[in-house]
């Protein structure tokens, strides 16, 4: 018998597993089309009859889903951005886009912006962090390719209130297999936390023991990228690694 520590670590590799095979059969039907998708569904239900823990059936199902993307046109990734309130993300939206970020409004709800980057056509849904709204976050989870969590690290007193709310979304099992890009934003403010700081030598940076990220899941790939979404420093390559990171997993057929 396992542990209940072993267990939750075989149940999310299993579900990043299966995140990750959606995607490739997503690229694989998009390349050869519909012609193999009948021998992708009789795979599927072979599987699906196969001896698996209680809640796989749910996630085979969920990978039915995937058909309903076939013959995508671009290359296309879900990019949901979030933290909380006050921290950049609508700017950091617009200023990778070149657009005016001299006024802005807290967002009230969700925004959504469709980016040409580089080859890629990103689909970036901006979700407000107030605390009113944080339990509506779960609607925007579907279908993510890549997270994006967004850090005022000039507010050391709100650091507690993120570093939970970061961990309870690294615990939902549709953002399993997402890449995970941490943007230490207002990094032009003195007196901002330094995602490079080092605490003592061959120990981790103090942004990452702020977070607490030691107790993530290790099959996620993630980065921490100090930039600021006012002077532009640092977005380029935070999605320059993103894109670099979802394409590898979700085009892997290419």
């Amino acid at each position: 018998m396992w542990s209940s520590d072993e267990a939750v670590r075989v149940r999310s590799r299993f579900l990043c597993l299966i995140h990750v095979v959606q995607r490739i059969v997503l690229r694989r039907i998009e390349l050869c089309g519909e012609v193999e998708l009948l021998s992708i569904l009789q795979y599927v239900k072979r599987f699906g009859e196969s001896p698996l823990p209680s809640h796989a059936p749910p996630l085979i199902m969920g990978l039915l889903s995937i058909i309903r993307k076939i013959k995508r046109k671009e290359k296309e990734m879900r990019i949901l951005m979030v933290g909380l309130d006050n921290s950049g993300k609508t700017t950091i939206v617009l200023k990778i886009n070149g657009e005016d970020t001299s006024i802005i409004s807290p967002t009230l709800g969700f925004n959504i912006k469709t980016i040409k980057y580089h080859k890629y056509s990103l689909n970036i849904w901006d979700v407000g962090g107030q605390k009113t709204i944080r339990s509506y976050w779960r609607n925007y989870f579907e279908q993510t390719d890549g997270l994006v969590w967004v850090v005022d690290s000039s507010d050391i007193r709100r650091l507690d209130d993120c570093r939970a709310e970061l961990h309870n979304l690294l615990k939902e099992e549709r953002l399993v297999g997402a890449s995970l890009l941490v943007f230490a934003n207002k990094q032009d403010i003195q007196g901002a936390l330094k995602p490079d700081e080092i605490a003592k030598a061959d120990s981790p940076s103090i942004f990452f023991q702020v977070l607490n990220l030691e107790v993530m899941d290790r099959s996620r790939h993630w980065k921490i990228v100090g930039c600021s979404a006012y002077t532009g420093e640092g977005l380029l390559e935070g999605f320059d690694w993103l894109v670099q990171d979802v394409a590898s997993r979700i085009y892997v057929l290419d």
